[in-house]
């Protein structure tokens, strides 16, 4: 319990930190590095492109409302009640955090010519990235409370870092987020998922 919780703290502070440091333009070097080295690679090595494509889908909005949904029904069927509430209120609560904190920010998107492709929006953090972060560790985080050997545990939650890590990282390669972005949206989803399991192990009490 006290992990979690000091864990959440943690990466919040870095989330905002990092945002900090955004403002005050400290990335600008390293994100404009990672943005021409995602645009060579793209351009030397188009199947690439296409790839990152389609992990980019696994933390659309479509497709994370899908995963959401599925877990809640899911667990009413099993009637737990709580956890269920608990897992829809994770998605909806980081979703709305999300949008408020790209407001607050207000960052610019990388130039739309250096892209792959056009995105509207505010930039920091990036919502795929923390959104994947937010659903897939804290489902993997529930359905790891589940096994009894450590070695399932470890591939599940390895498993579920790795989706929200890949989602990230095409998010960076597209060159529709500066890397900073992707790195913010690790730390505000790793730090909503830490607190919504959190949650989930009170109420178990």
């Amino acid at each position: 319990m006290a992990l979690l919780a000091g864990g959440a703290l943690l990466m919040g502070a870095l989330f905002l930190h990092l945002g900090s440091e955004i403002a005050e333009g400290e990335t600008r070097r390293f994100d404009a590095f990672v943005l021409d080295a995602g645009r060579a690679i793209r351009v030397a090595h188009p199947w690439i492109a296409d790839v990152m494509r389609d992990l980019s889908g696994l933390g659309s909005a479509v497709t994370l409302a899908l995963v959401t949904l599925g877990a809640c029904g899911y667990l009413a069927v099993t009637r737990s009640w709580g956890t269920a509430v608990i897992v829809a209120g994770a998605a909806v609560s980081g979703a709305v955090a999300v949008a408020l904190f790209k407001a607050g920010f207000a960052r610019a998107r990388p130039d739309s010519q250096l892209a792959q492709i056009v995105v509207d929006g505010a930039s920091y953090p990036s919502g795929h990235s923390s959104m994947a972060a937010v659903v897939y560790l804290t489902l993997g985080a529930l359905i790891a409370r589940m096994r009894e050997r450590r070695i399932e545990k470890v591939y599940i939650l390895g498993a579920a870092a790795m989706l929200a890590f890949l989602v990230g990282v095409s998010r960076a390669a597209m060159g529709v987020h500066w890397a900073t972005d992707v790195a913010g949206g690790w730390a505000l989803g790793i730090a909503w998922a830490a607190a919504c399991i959190f949650a989930v192990r009170w109420a178990d009490r």
